[in-house]
């Protein structure tokens, strides 16, 4: 604890974001470059170095909070990193886009402001690239068992990482011609710079790990064949089951799902597109769904110029401080957050009609209309009271030539026919089912991350990758030193 009165001192203060109409006319990270370096040594002193750190029950990866704020507020940037990467394995992602619930446990977020613990984090992991710390770490011998892991999102791709440093002979299969599942395709740039991504895929690939990209299990290669060919087989393929919304005039034109829209602004990115074929460019858009993929709908269609955009959400505007009684500390709570893309919105007032920001909270759509063409023109829409009854006389109609769904995923998608090529037996919900040990009904074929526990949290989605390596592992030789942060019962604190 370098400085005991650091945390009564020194006021919170986050990674600066750099202006509005400056960050919206491209498609950089929103955060001033630099600007981390200077103010996170003193962030990192409010740290209380607590007898019983809740941060770290909070965080399923289980990371040594109050070891790395103590090494960055002395500059130790090596031992900060080690620390730091005992526990996670991309750091640089999860200081990016976890929405960070170990913040909700900091045990001086009963009474104040917490410590920037996410700032912290990608503080030390964009140091440790900086200043060369990061090398593979290939093993010093091989054990000559192969694993084929479906699916390089993170819970994949953390998985392969662990084994491939425990010696085993692992490749990665991914149906996209680029690595890093949604991480590549569904979270814009404007959140996460690709680099970030690629230069983890190469520390992979010099510590031996295989990639096989444009491959997809089911379709390009059987699953049976694939379990034949290898010792073990980890099915790490996301939630990718998008929720639909069964509503009249859903059938037309102009209403998408989000992750049909979204991979295409990122391949205007990558250079594959000149333009995204589905752009909002000068139409008014609604997004239904009030989640984080929805931001990034907002983000994205902010940047490509719509007329309009305004985003649904069902639930009702929380209010800006935790309420105790319903959440208390330290469970995650439903507070009011403005994003980056939601700050864009309220500062270019994207949305007249919209409660705060673009969002327009309680609302549930009733239908869609459509011109002659069959083009969707309105949607129809009532506010609902916190059971998600409809408020008497509360309809209105939004005007609008796109829609973008963002309501989430209920599970992996089966029509590459992998889970019925392996009769992977799963879950009502449409998750993989699993036993303690991460292991499905089929021998030798494990299954983690959202494929099985369902849409979840980055953080989450490592973890999974990190405990299933232990299992895989375990199972491969009889035994294991990998670290195993989580089982597959797990679950965030709650109430």
């Amino acid at each position: 604890m370098a400085d005991p009165k650091g945390f009564m001192t020194t006021q919170r203060e986050e990674w600066r974001r750099r202006p509005v109409e400056e960050r919206v006319r491209d498609w950089d990270e929103v955060y001033v470059p630099g600007a981390l370096l200077p103010i996170i040594s003193r962030q990192a002193d409010r740290c209380m170095d607590c007898g019983v750190p809740f941060c770290h029950d909070a965080c399923p990866l289980g990371n040594l909070i109050p070891e790395w704020n103590d090494l960055v507020s002395r500059e130790d940037w090596r031992a900060a990193s080690d620390r730091l990467h005992a526990t996670n394995n991309f750091p640089e992602f999860t200081g990016r886009l976890c929405p960070a619930p170990c913040e909700a446990g900091c045990v001086l977020a009963i009474n104040q402001p917490a410590v920037t613990i996410k700032n912290v984090e990608c503080a030390i992991a964009d140091q440790a690239w900086a200043e060369g710390f990061t090398v593979p770490m290939p093993p010093e011998r091989l054990s000559g068992r192969t694993v084929a892991v479906i699916g390089s999102g993170p819970t994949g791709l953390a998985a392969a990482q662990q084994l491939t440093r425990a010696g085993h002979t692992v490749a990665v299969y991914e149906k996209d011609d680029r690595l890093g599942g949604l991480m590549r395709y569904g979270i814009p740039a404007f959140k996460m710079e690709k680099h970030h991504l690629e230069r983890r895929l190469e520390q992979m690939r010099a510590e031996g790990t295989k990639f096989r990209t444009s491959v997809t299990v089911g379709r390009d290669v059987g699953a049976a064949e694939l379990r034949a060919r290898y010792d073990a087989v980890v099915i790490a393929t996301g939630a990718t089951a998008w929720r639909e919304l069964e509503v009249p005039g859903r059938e037309l034109e102009g209403i998408h799902q989000a992750m049909e829209y979204l991979p295409l602004a990122n391949r205007v990115c990558e250079g594959d597109l000149a333009e995204s074929p589905m752009s909002a460019a000068g139409k008014h858009v609604v997004i239904v769904g009030g989640g984080d993929t929805g931001a990034d709908c907002l983000g994205t269609a902010v940047r490509e110029r719509a007329a309009s955009v305004t985003q649904l959400d069902i639930y009702a505007q929380p209010g800006a401080e935790r309420d105790e009684d319903l959440e208390p500390w330290p469970t995650y709570p439903k507070v009011y957050r403005l994003s980056a893309a939601h700050e864009e919105a309220r500062d270019l007032e994207t949305a007249p009609a919209a409660d705060a920001d673009a969002r327009l909270f309680a609302a549930s759509t009733l239908h869609f209309a459509g011109d002659g063409s069959g083009h969707v023109r309105s949607l129809h829409l009532v506010e609902v009271d916190a059971a998600r009854r409809p408020v008497p006389e509360s309809g209105r109609t939004l005007p609008v030539d796109m829609v973008l769904l963002a309501l989430g995923f209920s599970g992996p998608d089966r029509a590459d026919g992998l889970l019925d090529q392996l009769a992977v037996a799963t879950e009502p919900r449409g998750t993989i089912s699993r036993d303690a040990g991460f292991a499905t009904n089929v021998p030798g074929v494990f299954a983690a991350g959202d494929a099985a526990r369902g849409q979840s949290l980055i953080v989450w989605a490592i973890a999974e990758g990190r405990a299933v390596a232990a299992a895989v592992d375990r199972y491969l030789t009889g035994s294991s030193q990998l670290p195993a942060p989580i089982s597959p019962y797990d679950r965030p604190m709650v109430v």
